[in-house]
């Protein structure tokens, strides 16, 4: 109903905005819903002072434009907001206002944006004064959802006369677009800054003698020192036993495939499944970058979206950050026998190559273990999924009632054919990481670091 009647006196107002753009107040229209039955009662007993209605009507008409003549003049206005942010990362965006002569009630500022950028594409602020009482500042939180190019289309601004029964409104088209970028917080974080200051991964980048299969040096053999590493045609030439010494191999393909499909479009605590992936992807592609590898990315859903080419320099690694934000979200299933398919005919040689992927039941996940099945006998394969966070609450609900204990059955049931996909992938020789999201970064890095050190990717 107050909705309605602000529509009304909208209306009513509406001959005087090629002069003034004018706008009834939440007030105003409490004011009209309570003239009203004053005017239907005066109509009703005393039909002869039916005049007494429209002036009431002019009256608050006339209010609402001298109020909003007293709340003064717009002179500027600024939009503050930054190009480039990070998905699932706070930015701030601040909007600054200057009237003129009089000072108003009352500001707020809204702006028109793309659902990347806000919830249902709409941002409102509520500008607070300065010292001096003309400048009015507005600061609010964004937190982007997903990645892409998100534009800000047109602002509006607001504010209210001191009696808050009417208000002035103008609005501007904007040309701005925000870039958002995958999230790379995991990277900038100070224990991998310091994991990576080591000598076997960070700024020495020494060669590691005695591990490895890439042969280094010979050494005279000593007691404790492992006998398979013995090289017995140079201790016969020598008379004397020498043992090998081999260089940790550094020259390694790692490529981070990823599922673009619906299963991995699906939120987990607020976003994307695909977005925490890349996250947990780019950490571990920047230490294998340093420890002297080669990184690439492949995104597919119902056909190939991205591959690049290896990157073997840490300092090129804006271009994998640039790629990852170019995988886009596609409600469909995946084609996993056309996408490793193409994979497997671009690598030349043999690769660690870590598949981001989620399923809901074998039926799905059928194709995908028959296509890694098939990538295995190449490539040495790892496959990285999320624990479901809802389906362990909900078998782990105390069963209060038949619904609640309906649901806990069915959702251990799904967990089961869960374990069962992933004990298929293993037995195919397949490498299994399952972890929650916050975690699988970590994880990743542990076991990228353990299959380097076996030297089971060369």
């Amino acid at each position: 109903m107050l909705r309605v009647l602000r529509l009304v006196l909208g209306f009513l107002l509406r001959p005087l905005r090629p002069l003034l753009i004018v706008a009834p107040t939440e007030r105003a229209a409490w004011m009209a819903a309570a003239l009203a039955p004053m005017a239907l009662l005066l109509a009703t007993t005393q039909p002869g002072a039916w005049i007494v209605a429209p002036a009431m009507v002019a009256a608050l008409l006339g209010l609402i434009v001298v109020d909003a003549l007293l709340a003064g003049r717009l002179e500027a206005w600024e939009l503050r907001t930054a190009e480039d942010v990070e998905v699932g990362q706070p930015s701030d965006l601040t909007v600054t206002a200057r009237f003129a002569k009089r000072r108003p009630s009352r500001v707020e500022a809204a702006l028109s944006c793309d659902p990347r950028l806000a919830p249902e594409g709409r941002i409102v602020v509520s500008l607070a004064p300065g010292a001096d009482g003309t400048q009015w500042q507005g600061t609010t939180t964004l937190t982007p959802l997903r990645r892409g190019t998100a534009a800000v289309e047109r602002a509006w601004m607001r504010w209210q006369g001191p009696w808050h029964l009417g208000a002035r409104q103008v609005d501007y088209p904007l040309d701005r677009e925000v870039r958002i970028w995958p999230d790379l917080s995991p990277v900038r974080s100070p224990d991998l800054q310091t994991f990576l200051r080591n000598a076997q991964i960070g700024l020495i980048n020494r060669r590691i003698r005695g591990e490895g299969t890439q042969f280094e040096a010979l050494s005279e053999y000593e007691p404790g020192m492992d006998r398979r590493r013995i090289d017995w045609k140079a201790s016969a030439r020598h008379t004397r036993l020498y043992a090998r010494e081999n260089e940790s191999e550094r020259n390694n393909q790692i490529v981070f495939a990823f599922d673009c499909g619906q299963a991995m479009c699906e939120p987990v605590d607020g976003l994307p499944r695909i977005d925490r992936a890349v996250s947990a992807a780019l950490t571990c592609g920047y230490v294998a970058l340093k420890g002297g590898d080669k990184v690439a990315l492949f995104g597919f859903a119902r056909r190939p979206q991205i591959i690049t080419p290896f990157i073997g320099d840490a300092r090129s690694f804006h271009r994998l950050q640039s790629a990852a934000a170019g995988l886009d979200y596609e409600p469909v299933e995946p084609n996993f026998t056309l996408a490793l398919a193409t994979l497997t005919a671009r690598l030349k040689r043999r690769s660690l190559v870590v598949v981001f992927s989620d399923f809901t039941d074998p039926t799905a996940a059928e194709l995908m273990v028959e296509s890694l099945g098939r990538l295995v006998k190449k490539h040495l394969v790892l496959f990285v999924t999320m624990a479901d966070s809802e389906v362990e609450e909900l078998i782990a609900a105390p069963p209060g009632d038949i619904a609640t204990l309906a649901r806990s059955v069915t959702a251990d049931s799904l967990a089961q054919q869960r374990k069962l996909v992933l004990t298929r992938l293993r037995r195919l020789g397949i490498d299994v990481l399952e972890a929650p999201w916050d975690k699988i970064g970590p994880r990743l890095i542990d076991r990228y670091l353990a299959i380097r050190n076996s030297e089971a990717i060369g």
